[in-house]
């Protein structure tokens, strides 16, 4: 099999590393086969495929998206190296507002999967990174949503000594307390 499928703290979420087959002309690798994800409980339908390249220190999230437009993602880093994060949103889960996290990185070629019902963000440890994700569902701005990336009941370890640079959106995210308790994702 080509990949190996790791589950983390937060079962649901799936660090996935693919195998990298390298000589004295580079690598190939396979990022996705519907029949090994499904095989290993991993069965929603990738809809999008989106790319994002960030500078040092940036950090983008927390994003998620609420019903109907709940996305699952599969996230790689191509260039570079992130931290990835993923928050579970799930009121009904038993690991409600825990996180998982990973690095992703050119080098160990990784993918974490996030099932639909998290928050997700990452920040930059490399001077640059680029991200490769697919997502179960399509882009809905109405339904985009965010939390503070340092929430302090989320208490999210990014393991970074810097102040990360944000977005305006992102310097402006409510904190989990003020996310609306109605919306389901």
């Amino acid at each position: 099999m080509p990949f190996e499928f790791e589950k983390q703290c937060i079962e649901d979420v799936i660090l996935v590393k693919p195998k990298v087959f390298r000589d004295n002309r580079g690598f190939f690798t396979e990022n996705y086969k519907k029949s090994d994800f499904r095989a290993n409980g991993i069965t929603v339908e990738f809809h999008q495929d989106n790319h994002s390249k960030s500078s040092s220190h940036v950090l983008r999230g927390l994003h998620y998206q609420i019903k109907p437009y709940s996305q699952a993602k599969l996230v790689r880093c191509i260039r570079g190296e992130i931290l990835d994060v993923a928050v579970d949103l799930r009121k009904d889960s038993p690991t409600y507002k825990q996180y998982a996290k990973a690095i992703l990185s050119e080098e160990n070629m990784h993918l974490l999967y996030i099932p639909e019902g998290f928050a997700h963000g990452f920040v930059v440890l490399s001077n640059e990174a680029e991200i490769l994700y697919k997502t179960s569902g399509e882009y809905n701005p109405a339904s985009e949503r965010g939390i503070f990336w340092a929430d302090k009941v989320l208490n999210i370890d990014w393991g970074i000594d810097f102040e990360p640079v944000l977005s305006e959106k992102d310097k402006h995210q409510p904190l989990f307390s003020q996310i609306n308790p109605e919306e389901t994702i």
